[in-house]
């Protein structure tokens, strides 16, 4: 389990319970996932001290520096996934807090966009784009003279008294930073909700790390994926095919072995072990694409690649859900099937209230050999840099594809 979400509530107690959880997740090498959005913006007042608060993004670099100082000692880099609703009053600060780019170098950002505000966005782009504070609903317009890394909540505009005698942000002036910037990405969380087999749980309001796993609060994910070009019969010839047999067989037995590791794990946490084990959430996911394309003779960007792609997923999803339920009928449903969508949407029994995911493989595909997730191959040879950087008088790490390689002799171009 390397995908945590982790909730981060609008109180200094609850704040740093989460850094402490962070740090604890991150020492064993997990990666988490964190949304902002419940912070109360920059300025807003405090009914304990009286005072103002510093904003979500000043505790969003305590996050930030508390997986720098874990990552000095830890054996794998710490990776998190911030985010924030597109409505929040410091939208802006979080749309433009990484073009410092000493800043949070540890995390991906995204910001979650509402099914409301696209469609708003799509029928009047130009209209003042409304923000809402999360403490108490209040909603502001944001002034277009603001500065954008100093601004507090008293320099909002409250919608009630805007007579447009100041020019203020507008959905179009939101969306083009976001599209210009290529960071923050995107995430559609009313479209992720709507798939959450676990409604009656909770809702989910972040994803892992990478973006592939969407978890409630304190929930992991066991992800595994299957190297698609071990199963190419008579690889690189016309006669090239799917041995779907055995792609099936080890379909199931990785949903077995991924629905084991739920029971064999030591979570760190008390809570993230309770919900795991109540919604028994794996990702099992494929990685090798591209190589199968190779050896299937296929282009990658082809309509006949794309269809390849739809029909090994396809067999994936339906084989993983189809043990999933074969397990279900062993072992049990997952604790939480009562009232999730697997009982009122499908009157389906399954062990797992998720089973397949799409993962990069970033490392596993490194270790496998093979192409990384469902990518098409960015060189089919090159030099790794690893342990920062190659060290000097050493050889350096060439990195071939192993079917380009063989191609290659074949056909005399090797060199």
């Amino acid at each position: 389990s390397a995908c945590f979400v982790l909730p981060v509530p609008d109180s200094i107690d609850g704040i740093f319970d989460s850094i402490k959880h962070t740090a604890l997740i991150q020492k064993a090498g997990g990666g988490t996932g964190f949304a902002f959005d419940a912070l109360r913006p920059t300025g807003d007042f405090i009914k304990s001290s009286g005072g103002t608060t510093s904003g979500p993004i000043s505790f969003w670099r305590a996050f930030s520096e508390a997986t720098n100082a874990i990552q000095q000692g830890a054996f794998r880099r710490g990776a998190n996934m911030g985010m924030m609703y597109i409505h929040h009053p410091d939208i802006l600060k979080f749309l433009y807090a990484k073009q410092d780019l000493t800043q949070f170098t540890n995390y991906n950002i995204s910001v979650k966009v509402t099914d409301e505000w696209m469609n708003k966005f799509l029928k009047d782009a130009d209209g003042p784009h409304l923000t809402r504070n999360p403490r108490n609903n209040a909603e502001f317009y944001i002034p277009k003279d603001v500065d954008i890394h100093k601004y507090v909540v008293k320099d909002l505009i409250p919608v009630e008294k805007y007579d447009g005698s100041r020019i203020v942000y507008s959905r179009r002036d939101i969306w083009d930073i976001i599209d210009r910037t290529g960071e923050p990405g995107v995430v559609f969380m009313d479209r992720i909700n709507e798939a959450n087999p676990t409604p009656h749980v909770g809702r989910i309001e972040a994803t892992n790390p990478c973006g592939e796993q969407p978890l409630l609060p304190y929930e992991a994910c066991n992800l595994g994926s299957i190297n698609l070009g071990m199963f190419i019969l008579n690889e690189c010839t016309p006669q090239a095919s799917v041995d779907w047999e055995s792609l099936r067989e080890t379909i199931h037995e990785s949903t077995r072995f991924l629905d084991n590791v739920i029971d064999a794990n030591n979570y760190p946490l008390p809570e993230i072990h309770d919900i795991c084990k109540a919604n028994r959430k794996i990702g099992l996911g494929v990685m090798g694409f591209a190589d199968a394309l190779f050896k299937l003779g296929v282009q990658y960007n082809s309509p006949e690649g794309t269809a390849w792609g739809e029909q090994f997923m396809k067999f994936v999803n339906d084989e993983g859900h189809n043990y999933s339920e074969k397990l279900a009928g062993e072992r049990g449903n997952f604790p939480n099937w009562a009232n999730s969508h697997w009982d009122t949407k499908y009157h389906r029994p399954m062990r797992n209230s998720c089973v397949t995911t799409v993962a990069p493989t970033g490392t596993i595909s490194i270790i496998a050999d093979c192409s990384g997730g469902i990518e098409p191959m960015f060189s089919l040879a090159f030099y790794r840099n690893v342990l920062k950087g190659q060290e000097e008088g050493k050889a350096p790490m060439i990195e071939i594809n192993e079917t380009f390689e063989r191609v290659a002799r074949e056909r005399g171009f090797h060199g």
